[in-house]
């Protein structure tokens, strides 16, 4: 059925569900969850604890709606919304499309001119940004790291000079990791926050630089994890790779290790390590030639 829009009658409302506390459920939750049509679920588990909080009786079908199903099971919510129906999409926690279920049916449902709309409710991302302490004015979203020791390093390499605070999603069994390769990759001393259980009953705030963190979670640490990373300190001068190597080579005739005086030479510069370990490449290979 199509609307005198030209948009198709049905309705797909993405709903925010608690990331905790069931009390901060949004208002709206409730009414949409008893009057929707077809309710999509990450886990049909966790939709029924939350209905039973709200005490909301659905009136609609529940269907599953997860990372192993959301392929095939977009086509039949998207007939469904071709037909008229009001589609509620819920994850476990959070916005739906956050790295979540969502993002598959959004661009299906829009493709086909469906209406789009949310109930909008908790975010662990802005939560743990504003608890953070850390710079909100600019910052962006890069969900979770790859599993991958090497595939991790590359993905914080790709932001190593981002000027914008970073937050980032983490299973607990790899935070140790992540955080050591942070403060391998972003340095150290860079100033991080890891936001455990937000609005839970055991909700903790540990800040301090990542070389801190990296420690401390190595003791092992349980729960939902965000993590909030300062962003790469502004340039506070510009040097060329010639005065980054001889920078690099004063360090490391006064006794530092290259690894060290690397990463030295890139903080006082307000550079990615990157860029001074590539000037320093270059260099001594520049100098295998000349010699050959």
């Amino acid at each position: 059925m199509t609307g005198t829009d030209g948009t198709v009658a049905g309705t797909l409302v993405l709903a925010g569900t608690p990331i905790g506390d069931i009390a901060d459920a949004p208002p709206r939750l409730a009414a949409e969850l008893a009057g929707a049509d077809v309710i999509a679920a990450e886990d049909t588990r966790r939709l029924r604890r939350l209905t039973q909080g709200l005490d909301v009786q659905p009136s609609g079908r529940v269907v599953s709606y997860f990372e192993g199903n959301e392929s095939a099971r977009t086509p039949e919510l998207v007939e469904a919304l071709v037909g008229g129906a009001r589609v509620l999409l819920v994850t476990d926690a959070g916005m739906p499309s956050v790295s979540d279920p969502g993002y598959r049916l959004v661009a299906a449902a829009v493709e086909k001119g469906i209406k789009v709309t949310a109930v909008p409710g908790p975010s662990a991302v802005l939560t743990a940004l504003a608890l953070s302490g850390l710079p909100v004015d600019r910052f962006c979203f890069e969900g979770f790291l790859p599993r991958k020791a090497g595939e991790r390093l590359s993905r914080l390499r790709d932001v190593e000079g981002e000027r914008r605070t970073l937050v980032y999603f983490e299973a607990p069994h790899r935070l140790d990791d992540t955080l050591a390769a942070m403060a391998e990759v972003f340095g150290a001393e860079r100033r991080a926050a890891v936001c455990r259980e937000l609005t839970k009953t055991y909700e903790e705030i540990k800040r301090g630089p990542l070389g801190e963190l990296a420690a401390w979670a190595a003791e092992g640490v349980r729960g939902e994890i965000t993590v909030v990373v300062e962003g790469a300190p502004e340039r506070t001068e510009s040097l060329d790779a010639d005065e980054l190597v001889r920078r690099v080579l004063v360090r490391e005739e006064a006794g530092e290790r290259r690894k060290e005086a690397i990463a030295a030479v890139a903080a006082d510069a307000g550079l990615p390590k990157r860029e001074v370990f590539d000037a320093v490449v270059a260099a001594k290979n520049a100098a295998r030639t000349s010699a050959g």
